[in-house]
């Protein structure tokens, strides 16, 4: 389906008659049935012409009261113009103006023109299957019998003529309401696939506008975490160097030396991250995963912070997503530790087995008064954690220990089972200092 607007597809395109009515000028159902009962009018008058002249001259036929069948055949296709406001008084003029003109006709000769097909038609189109039948059926049955009650004389025999008159009656009426019929479910069933490939449209736009939502937020927990990692290290690393400037100026250098080692990393970092949302670019880094935790671990001794970090079971089965979750998790999991626990030893767990894999961070309470007095804290990073669980199928708990640190959990489900063979019961334990 082609990207148009709801408002292209949803109004039916006017046919070329109602267009060429509209620029003329006729709009308005009175209007343009007016027009149509005129147009029916001239062919009904032009074809009754042409035939009596046929008959005239080759059967010998002649019509003994011309005016009036002209008349007849008039007023009969004027009440087409009550179609549509008054269809059964249309109907009714119509039965009645057709009896008579069976009265007015020669006994050889039958009149009939566009007016009760048109009618029977609209019936058709307006009411339901079961009642249009029943009306027009019950309008043929009425006209052949009225019919056989006003015949000339000379007329076929009794019965030839009513079966004659009912046939060409259930033609006329009956016949062409089930036309009608057609064309009127024909085109609720046009307006209904309309409708539906509209909200099919609709529905599109709501979920590219969804994922436009969804790829915002995931840029916002991006930019969150590799801030919050960076940026905070670098404000505890500046408050060291602003101690150190008198005291020991090498000292202070070289702490200065790392924030801007680190500015640049940050920089870095949120170049990757805005690099993740261009298609096509493969110029950009890959997204850091499990593989990364040794590097920032050891990025946060680096900072001051006593980290320890133990794997146990073979490496996880994930998907790029999971792998970034944990990654994300623990990044965010090591800067809140830093901000609310300075100084505090932390400890890092991931362990594989079965069909999880958990990954535990875990702060003893902080020595010193935290780094941040809470006033700016907007539970960000929190959410943000809770939202990677859940979009990878994982589940998170995060809250206080009995020993009064602050202990974070995710489980996270594995792409593929692990064979039962490749279980590595061993733990690496990474407790060196740098």
């Amino acid at each position: 389906m082609d990207r148009r607007s709801v408002e292209d597809l949803a109004p039916p395109r006017p046919s070329r008659v109602d267009a060429l009515l509209t620029r003329l000028g006729v709009v308005g159902v009175p209007a343009r049935d007016a027009v149509l009962a005129a147009v029916v009018a001239v062919l009904t008058l032009v074809t009754l012409a042409l035939t009596l002249d046929e008959l005239a001259a080759l059967e010998g036929i002649v019509v003994q009261h011309p005016s009036a069948v002209v008349a007849l055949c008039t007023v009969q296709a004027a009440a087409i113009a009550l179609r549509r406001t008054r269809p059964l008084l249309a109907l009714g003029v119509v039965v009645a103006l057709q009896v008579a003109l069976v009265a007015a006709a020669p006994a050889d000769f039958s009149v009939r023109g566009l007016a009760p097909l048109v009618v029977g038609y609209t019936l058709g189109t307006l009411m339901p299957v079961r009642r249009a039948l029943a009306v027009t059926g019950a309008a043929a049955v009425l006209e052949a019998a009225a019919a056989v009650a006003v015949a000339p004389a000379g007329s076929p025999s009794l019965p030839q003529l009513a079966l004659l008159g009912l046939a060409t009656a259930a033609i006329s009426y009956p016949g062409a309401a089930l036309v009608g019929v057609w064309t009127a479910t024909r085109r609720r069933y046009l307006d209904l696939v309309r409708l539906r490939a509209a909200e099919a449209v609709r529905a599109q736009h709501d979920a590219a506008r969804a994922a436009v939502v969804a790829e915002r937020g995931r840029m916002a927990r991006e930019l969150h975490d590799v801030a919050a990692h960076h940026l905070s290290g670098m404000v505890v690393q500046a408050a060291a160097v602003e101690r150190l400037v008198d005291q020991d100026p090498d000292a202070a250098r070289a702490g200065a030396a790392w924030i801007r080692s680190q500015g640049k990393e940050t920089l870095d970092n949120l170049r990757q991250v805005v690099g993740l949302l261009r298609e096509g670019d493969d110029g950009t880094a890959p997204v850091p995963g499990t593989a990364d935790l040794d590097g920032l671990v050891t990025d946060a001794r680096t900072l001051g912070d006593d980290v320890v970090l133990r794997r146990s079971g073979p490496a996880p089965q994930l998907g790029p997503l999971a792998d970034a979750a944990l990654y994300r998790v623990t990044q965010e999991a090591l800067a809140n530790a830093r901000q609310h626990a300075p100084g505090a030893p932390v400890r890092v767990g991931l362990s594989t087995g079965g069909t999880d894999v958990v990954l535990e961070v875990v702060n003893d309470p902080s020595p010193a008064p935290p780094t941040d007095d809470g006033r700016n804290r907007t539970g960000a990073g929190l959410v943000g954690m809770r939202e990677r669980a859940t979009l990878v199928g994982g589940t998170l708990d995060a809250g206080p220990t009995p020993a009064g640190g602050w202990a974070v959990r995710l489980t996270v489900p594995q792409t593929r089972s692990t064979p039962p063979d490749a279980v590595d019961d061993e733990d690496e334990d990474e407790e060196g200092r740098q």
